[in-house]
């Protein structure tokens, strides 16, 4: 993937929970709901404030994160989704 986010988004991948079937019900591919956790693949080089300052991000590639049900843009790239969006829709880093 050759994409550079500008200024304070970042670009993520969803992480796939593992499936569990209790009671035997199969729930089909279009009622799960999506994954909040994600691997940040690419980052921007940070904020810019009103007078031209940018201030470095938080979160760097490679951090797990957590956020909203709601947040971000997905877009596809040779077939893989992601998510675009700001730093601060970022609710948490995982941390190991």
């Amino acid at each position: 993937m050759h994409l550079r986010p500008l200024y304070d988004r970042l670009v993520v991948k969803r992480i796939e929970q593992k499936e569990q079937m209790q009671g035997g019900i199969i729930i089909p591919d279009s009622a799960k709901e999506k994954p909040q956790e994600g691997e940040v693949i690419a980052a921007g080089k940070g904020k810019r404030l009103e007078d031209g300052k940018i201030i470095p991000l938080e979160v760097k590639v490679g951090d797990r994160i957590l956020f909203g049900k709601y947040s971000g843009n997905d877009i596809k790239i040779d077939g893989e989704e992601y998510l675009i969006l700001r730093e601060d829709e970022v609710l948490g880093i995982i941390e190991k």
